[in-house]
């Protein structure tokens, strides 16, 4: 019997992530106030009722298991990117931005389909060339339509040309198909766009990001994204856009503060400290009310709960990881 008033406002603030004002987000959401629940965070973003970490507290909830159910409310209650997949572009972009002009929000996507992806990493893939990507792209594009959309377009694309990773041979195709992404997103009605930059750690050198963001399309994107899927502080990654701003025109930045709040793992000796570290935490949540007329938001742009990939006995990149979920979840501060 106490388990059905239980799921009763559990459905409620599910609900009422998806088509609450800003104020109703940070308070009034109907749910009992506990020491560990994360208050709402203030964004005009949408919030999925249907995602990983909100079928997980159903799931827990329904098996009695209230406390973990509690915990995971930190990440269900929150708007986190959705990352379009290969098999149905125009299919999923529709949903997810009719999702969110229909609750009166704004859909948060990722692109991440560019060739030759992730240096053959635990994220590796992508399309199979550049006109493969293409139509995968304008079928992004019809998805969309007029919504109002913020697109963080290809993590890892530019760092992994700075990092020499990706062989030089295939940079050419990959700064065209960059420019043509952005051109073609801008061309949209109300569309951000916003291209990786990598994070304080990987390019150290500030001045090393300028060059390939500029033969991107930065003049013509809104801005660039920090610390996609990493754990940097978001002290050092505000230190470090500003720097990296100042050689791109004054770009404004967004910073993922997904995982962020513990920091990274200590000391240097793991060469993957970046693939599901433990001890880590949510981070600030989602929100464009940062303080700092540069930061444009803090978001949520990796998945929390979602695996890094096959390291320390995670599933595959991408993957929902439930006991990663609740160790992010019950590290958080607040």
């Amino acid at each position: 019997m106490l388990l059905l008033p239980f799921l009763l406002t559990l459905a409620a603030l599910l609900l009422t992530g998806c088509t609450s004002s800003d104020d109703d987000q940070e308070e009034g959401s109907g749910v009992p106030p506990r020491p560990t629940q994360r208050p709402r965070s203030i964004a005009p973003f949408w919030v999925n009722p249907d995602g990983k970490a909100a079928r997980q507290v159903r799931t827990y909830g329904k098996g009695g298991r209230t406390d973990d159910a509690w915990l995971l409310q930190k990440i269900a209650a929150q708007p986190v990117a959705e990352w379009i997949g290969v098999d149905d572009p125009e299919g999923q972009a529709r949903g997810f931005t009719e999702a969110a002009a229909k609750a009166d929000r704004e859909a948060l996507l990722v692109l991440y389909n560019i060739p030759h992806r992730d240096c053959g990493s635990y994220s590796r893939g992508g399309a199979a060339d550049g006109n493969a990507y293409r139509a995968w792209l304008d079928g992004v594009l019809k998805g969309i339509g007029d919504r109002a959309t913020t697109v963080i377009l290809e993590p890892d694309a530019l760092p992994h040309i700075a990092d020499t990773c990706t062989p030089p041979q295939f940079h050419e195709e990959r700064y065209a198909l960059l420019t043509e992404a952005v051109g073609k997103l801008k061309g949209l009605a109300h569309t951000k766009v916003y291209l990786d930059a990598g994070n304080p750690h990987w390019i150290r050198d500030a001045g090393r990001m300028a060059e390939p963001l500029k033969r991107a399309g930065i003049d013509r994107a809104d801005g660039f994204a920090l610390n996609i899927s990493n754990y940097q502080t978001t002290k050092e990654n505000t230190a470090y856009g500003k720097r990296l701003s100042a050689l791109v025109g004054g770009k404004p930045f967004v910073i993922d503060t997904s995982r962020n709040g513990n920091g990274p793992t200590p000391g240097g000796d793991d060469p993957e400290n970046w693939c599901n570290p433990p001890g880590r935490a949510l981070g600030t949540p989602p929100t464009t009310r940062t303080g700092d007329p540069q930061i444009a938001a803090y978001l949520w742009i990796k998945r929390p709960g979602e695996s890094d990939g096959t390291c320390k006995k995670g599933p595959k990149a991408g993957e929902w990881w439930p006991h990663y979920a609740l160790e992010l979840a019950r590290n958080a501060k607040r």
